[in-house]
């Protein structure tokens, strides 16, 4: 053919540099798209193959091959695919944004379907110019009699076209890299994103470094037998171990060169080809956690819509680790991106997996998916599996549901606060620890309880902090629930509202009705009344407290000498304050601060009570912080205060 230059027809004048600058915000994108092209041009000659359109050679094996010189700063991009004639050329290069898959598949769309065309954007190859000052194309057609074409172009809006020398099926792709991007060919960068973009890619990638310096082979060593002046001789044994044939031969196989990618990942099986090993041994290479995962969901639908892909759930160690997860996107096989909310519900982001929908209606991109009412029905189905699949856990398999439970259970109440639909379906099968370690649901302790609950929910959100108020409940036989996560309080207002029947209240709240003695009306109450006064007055002088609530009480248990009590109301309050940074606020304007309570049947209130009117500020100081560690912890200026008061109260003791 003739050489020929021309000017690329665009359909916008400014469409080149939207390409080059906003397209792709991400610059090492262009490996992703010129070696989908490639997997795409390998893909359409699989079809013509099964069509009887082309005849493959015997052994024919498919490959694509990434080629990088950091010393010439080049990228070679080579597939033995589908290749291009001079006519295809101009109208799939030359012509910017114009689909040559899409155009391939409504030729096709009717003969097969086995296998899905990659690339739907003939924009993908002009990727290449966001890190090339020039590129070119090498290209010869399966078609027979087809001759081999050579395109070139700098800067991208200008090309020459004329007869190659290529002499094999397929395109061959130079990127001459610009100064920004020489990163780009060096061998550990260039893999590291080939790895991110094209791991599970469905034909082999392999990398070759040109400049990389070749390694000798070593020379072969044989056993032999030794004659006594040292000279090898020829063994007599006559016969070969078959085994260590074997051997060698799969050694000399591992040191063939290995593709970077996986053709065959395994959401592509189907679940019963599947093993547990398997399962695992993907997550740990995929998210690089060791931690097994729970269990996990495989999903494998082809109708109303294709989707494939692995939902695992990580194990937490604590509620400190990070309960963000990463839900990698692909469409067909080719990476889009991390925790695209649109395909997938919120909720589920904090879990590991992948999921694969060639369906899916993204942008000329990739990297973003146009508003379509078809991407929220996937992301209803996905919520709609992994409820199945938990609520199929709960009957079948409860033991494991329960061992689970506090690893999974973040994740099902923030799917509760997120999701309308995923609530109605997970609801009634929440289950609760409870102070004796046993899970048992909503509805299970409210009919255990209802007689010393007084239509109370309580629970514990630290079993050692609050460990003083669990011995009173447990003393008098009234259970609590044991909510520890700090995802617990949202998901409980939550409950609160669907149901105004619903109280909760932490066991540190109030005290219930049965720690306390019976207090006949009349003189015992009148002395109490006197007591309360009194306590009040002191504890508030002592403590420089003008606003203290103090309640004196008898306490069934004479050994408890004080205890503090703040309403759930104000609690909650100052949990939100806390939540969204509202330090410098006041939390006494929204409710009462904390009550001291003390215990008119313990000996040392009875003798502060005796003393009031002598020195008794020690006592006071003591049982005070005494009663607020059973609550919280204490400040840091409380805590030296406490700790050198201690050291005083024992020197005393001694003395």
């Amino acid at each position: 053919m003739s050489r020929e230059q021309g000017s690329l027809s665009i359909n916008s004048e400014n469409i080149f540099p939207i390409i080059k600058k906003w397209l792709y915000s991400d610059h090492d994108i262009f490996y992703r798209e010129l070696i989908s092209n490639g997997c795409d041009a390998i893909t359409k000659l699989k079809k013509l193959s099964i069509m009887g359109e082309f005849e493959e050679a015997d052994g024919e094996k498919y490959r694509l091959d990434v080629i990088v010189s950091p010393e010439n700063k080049t990228i070679k991009i080579i597939d033995n695919g589908i290749g291009m004639t001079a006519d295809e050329v101009k109208q799939y290069i030359n012509q910017i944004a114009f689909s040559g898959a899409e155009a391939f598949l409504a030729q096709y769309k009717d003969k097969t379907n086995e296998e899905q065309i990659i690339g739907h954007f003939g924009l993908g190859f002009y990727s290449a110019f966001m890190v090339a000052d020039k590129v070119t194309i090498d290209t010869l057609s399966y078609k027979p009699g087809s001759a081999s074409v050579h395109w070139e172009s700098e800067g991208g809006t200008e090309f020459e076209m004329s007869e190659g020398d290529k002499e094999t099926r397929g395109t061959e792709i130079t990127l001459y890299l610009n100064e920004d991007s020489y990163e780009f060919a060096n061998e550990y960068r260039a893999k590291e994103v080939i790895q991110k973009y094209c791991s599970f890619m469905p034909v082999e990638i392999y990398f070759t470094n040109a400049d990389a310096p070749v390694e000798e082979e070593k020379e072969e060593v044989i056993d032999a037998e030794v004659d006594a002046d040292g000279n090898a001789v020829e063994s007599t044994d006559g016969e070969v171990d078959s085994e260590d044939t074997e051997t060698e031969e799969e050694k000399k196989e591992d040191k063939g060169p290995k593709p970077l990618n996986n053709p065959t990942p395994l959401w592509t099986k189907h679940p019963n080809d599947c093993t547990e090993e398997e399962y695992k041994e993907f997550y740990r290479n995929v998210f690089h956690d060791f931690k097994e995962p729970l269990f996990w969901i495989h999903l494998n639908m082809d109708y109303p819509f294709n989707l494939k892909g692995i939902l695992y759930f990580p194990k937490i160690n604590t509620e400190y680790d990070s309960v963000e997860g990463t839900i990698k996107l692909y469409n067909n096989q080719v990476f889009i991106a991390d925790n695209i909310k649109e395909v997938i519900p919120e909720f589920l982001m904090l879990l590991k997996g992948v999921i694969d929908c060639p369906d899916l209606p993204l942008n000329v991109s990739r990297s973003a998916l146009q508003n379509d009412g078809f991407v929220k029905k996937i992301s209803e189905y996905i919520t709609k599996k992994v409820a199945d699949k938990l609520t199929g856990m709960y009957k079948v398999e409860k033991e494991s549901y329960e061992k689970y439970w506090d690893d999974i259970s973040p994740f099902i109440k923030y799917g509760c606060l997120k999701d309308e639909k995923f609530r109605d379906k997970m609801k009634d099968f929440i289950i609760f620890k409870n102070l004796e370690g046993k899970y048992i649901t909503l509805p299970e302790y409210i009919e255990a309880n209802k007689e010393k609950a007084n239509d109370k929910i309580y629970y514990a959100t630290d079993l050692q902090q609050q460990s003083q108020y669990i011995n009173m409940f447990k003393e008098a036989g009234i259970d609590a629930l044991v909510l520890t996560h700090n995802i617990d309080q949202p998901f409980i207002s939550q409950l609160e509202q669907q149901d105004d029947q619903l109280h909760f209240q932490r066991i540190d709240a109030d005290l219930t009705e049965s720690f306390k003695e019976e207090v006949a009306e009349g003189e015992e109450t009148d002395q109490l009344k006197e007591k309360t006064d009194a306590l009040t007055e002191l504890f508030r002088k002592v403590l420089n407290k003008e606003k203290l609530e103090v309640k004196v009480e008898k306490l069934k248990n004479e050994n408890i000498s004080s205890m503090v009590t703040l309403s759930e109301e104000s609690r909650r309050m100052q949990d939100m304050m806390k939540m969204y940074n509202m330090y410098g606020m006041d939390p006494g304007m929204f409710g009462s601060s904390e009550t001291l309570i003390l215990n008119a049947n313990n000996k040392l209130v009875q003798y502060i009570f005796e003393h009031k009117d002598d020195d008794v500020s020690i006592f006071c100081e003591q049982l005070y912080d005494l009663a607020i560690l059973s609550h919280k912890p204490l400040e840091a200026e409380a805590m030296t205060k406490f700790i050198n008061r201690s050291n005083e109260i024992m020197l005393k003791m001694a003395n």
